[in-house]
């Protein structure tokens, strides 16, 4: 990436998916990027020469490219520092880190994606129902830990006393329930309080806007 310079910035991205995360995240940094549709389901041959895993986000600064959630939030935050996207101390930012991680395996990789995308999980159709009933199970036990979490918080983010890449994670996860047919506004209340107002962020406006979530 070159120094001193405005680079370049792509951002692939499926409507729905994950990619709703650094596409807020450039939002909170002020960063206009390039938005390239890589639809889940029916990528294309020149997608895989892009990202050979088949999976969104990717971002591209330039001629660098990224992939993986959190070295692209990592990458977004490194263009705009002032924004302080993981967190405005050290241990602010090893919080965030800890929120991205459970958001990328156990809540994203393996609830969720056991419910939507059950075929990566066994190659023997007749246990697909049984997988997404346990996918079902394990969210809403990450449901449970985010709601306790933020009531204990006494904050209105995730993490310290302003906005990082955590929320943007949390927020699509509340989200995500409306496909999954969780009622979360009385079982969820304090995280339903917190999404309505993250909610109401102009990156999260605009997010909604291309991902219609």
């Amino acid at each position: 990436m070159a120094e001193n310079t405005t680079p370049t910035v792509r951002l692939w991205y499926s409507p729905g998916a994950c990619s709703f995360v650094p596409h807020v995240a450039l939002g909170e940094a002020g960063i206009k990027a390039d938005l390239i549709l890589a639809q889940v389901g029916a990528m294309a041959e020149e997608f895989q020469a892009v990202n050979p895993k088949r999976r969104v986000p990717v971002l591209a600064i330039d001629d660098e490219v990224i992939t993986e959630m959190a070295a692209i939030l990592t990458a977004v935050s490194s263009l705009a520092p002032e924004s302080k996207l993981l967190g405005r101390t050290t241990l602010e930012t090893i919080r965030v880190y800890e929120w991205l991680n459970y958001f990328s395996t156990t809540a994203h990789a393996q609830a969720v994606a056991s419910v939507f995308r059950t075929e990566r999980f066994t190659n023997d159709p007749s246990t697909y129902p049984a997988i997404r009933q346990k996918g079902r199970e394990t969210i809403q036990e990450v449901y449970a830990l985010i709601e306790e979490k933020l009531k204990a918080s006494g904050t209105q983010f995730a993490v310290g006393d302003s906005f990082t890449v955590a929320d943007a994670c949390l927020v699509l996860l509340y989200l995500w329930a409306s496909r999954l047919n969780i009622e979360m506004e009385y079982t969820y209340p304090f995280y339903t309080v917190y999404v309505n107002r993250q909610a109401e962020r102009e990156s999260v406006k605009e997010a909604r806007k291309i991902h219609t979530l």
